[in-house]
């Protein structure tokens, strides 16, 4: 949980607001899961938190919480670009469900 909340700072995924009066906070929840290795064993623990959007209200804050998505599309033709222009190309750290908008 730890190296997920240190993600979110870093990435500034959110910034920390007074509530306007009359409206509602949209809650959260960790989803928990573990990785094993193809032999069964543990590889790792992972911690994912997630807003509880079933709770927004249409017309009220239902428009307000977005999440940008890479399109796998829009890697591969940026990928492109880097190429033929012979820029340097580093690693990424990418989580596939982002990519698969999932």
């Amino acid at each position: 949980m730890k190296e997920e909340l240190d993600a979110l700072t870093k990435n500034h995924t959110w910034d920390l607001v007074t509530l306007p009066p009359g409206q509602s906070v949209v809650g959260c929840k960790w989803i928990y899961k573990i990785k094993t290795h193809s032999d069964g064993s543990i590889e790792r623990y992972k911690a994912r938190l997630v807003t509880k959007s079933f709770t927004q209200e249409y017309g009220i804050d239902y428009e307000e919480t977005f999440t940008p998505v890479a399109c796998i599309s829009s890697v591969r033709a940026l990928l492109v670009v880097a190429v033929t222009s012979k820029w340097d190309l580093f690693k990424w750290m990418l989580k596939i469900s982002s990519l698969m908008g999932i």
